[in-house]
């Protein structure tokens, strides 16, 4: 049996996985709207609104993905209480999503991105300013153990858990050691790889994981170095270094280091969310009983997917279908 029809059969089967999402999760907002001139009150431009268009951002993505991709699907996680978060949990029911694990936070906004375009009637739209909505306090003790709870009511009823850790405060030590209840954990973390001690894989970038093992990975025997390090220092099963168009570095503790090629380097529109897409395929090709480097090579074409498209993007398993059977049989190792 070919590589391909082997990771054919494993797309097919991410319809029938059930994972549940732990993670900080975002909406976000993208803002069109037309220059009219220059403001007599002060050197800034007037625009006039033409469309609000809003998407799953931060952890909220990684849930996204997955729904698109054909899971059942649950988070846990933090939203205030806002129009924001109605906005949310709107876009995620619609996807299937079972948001019953939202803890609702009134003292915080749900954390949104909002990102204004302008373009006059002649030019072409551009990014005029970002304005965010979060809280830099820390989650109080009494919300931390409702996660806990809602986490350790759930996780036995899902084939693997992903936190996705964007640095909000959703992710302390309660709500990870609750997740850590599952054996199949997938983390997602900006920062702070040793909190997740014991999961079963990460997937740091290269800076992240540059930052993780405090050292430049400029050369092949030091990325090798830094995977065997990551290893070593959070024991896990895998550690996935995903470098951008260098493609990817699958690193496991039975010895095995394997490399994914990048499968789109020419047509790179937009990277946001590219991670989040990668860890939904990832988790759905473990999930579905697939091995670490099928699951990576899965990710991969996942990703590859998204970023020919502007602004938060999801693929589906008919997408992946095809674009597997683009790809040549030596990007895969036959």
């Amino acid at each position: 049996m070919s590589i391909k029809t082997d990771l054919h059969r494993l797309i097919d089967q991410f319809a029938d996985r059930r994972i549940l999402v732990v993670g900080d999760l975002t909406l976000d907002e993208f803002m069109t709207c037309l220059t009219e001139r220059i403001s007599r009150e002060a050197p800034v431009l007037i625009l006039r609104h033409e469309q609000t268009h809003r998407a799953p951002g931060g952890g909220a993505n990684a849930v996204y993905n997955l729904a698109c991709l054909g899971a059942a699907v649950a988070v846990v996680g933090v939203v205030g209480n806002d129009l924001q978060a109605e906005a949310m949990k709107d876009l995620l029911t619609e996807a299937g999503v079972d948001v019953s694990g939202l803890v609702v936070d009134p003292s915080r906004p749900t954390v949104t991105k909002t990102r204004i375009a302008a373009h006059s009637r002649q030019s072409v739209t551009q990014q005029v300013v970002r304005v965010d909505r979060k809280s830099d306090e820390p989650l109080a003790a009494s919300l931390q153990q409702q996660l806990a709870e809602r986490i350790l009511e759930r996780v036995s009823g899902f084939e693997a858990v992903i936190c996705s850790d964007y640095l909000e405060g959703v992710l302390t030590d309660k709500t990870i050691a609750a997740a850590l209840a599952h054996q199949r954990v997938i983390v997602d973390t900006h920062s702070g790889l040793e909190r997740y001690h014991g999961a079963h894989l990460f997937t740091p970038n290269l800076p992240e994981a540059e930052a993780a093992v405090g050292y430049a990975i400029r050369t092949p025997a030091l990325l090798s170095q830094a995977g065997q390090d990551l290893l070593e220092r959070t024991e896990a099963d895998h550690i996935l270094i995903t470098r951008g168009e260098e493609g990817m570095s699958l690193f496991s503790r039975t010895g095995e280091r394997q490399h994914i090629p990048a499968f789109n380097r020419t047509q790179v529109f937009d990277v946001t969310g590219a991670g989040d897409t990668v860890v939904a395929a990832l988790t759905l090709t473990l999930a579905g009983g697939g091995s670490a480097h099928q699951a990576a090579v899965l990710g991969n074409l996942a990703a590859s997917i998204v970023v020919r498209q502007f602004g938060t993007a999801t693929t589906n398993a008919a997408e992946l279908h095809a674009y597997l059977e683009e790809l040549a049989p030596e990007a895969l190792g036959e």
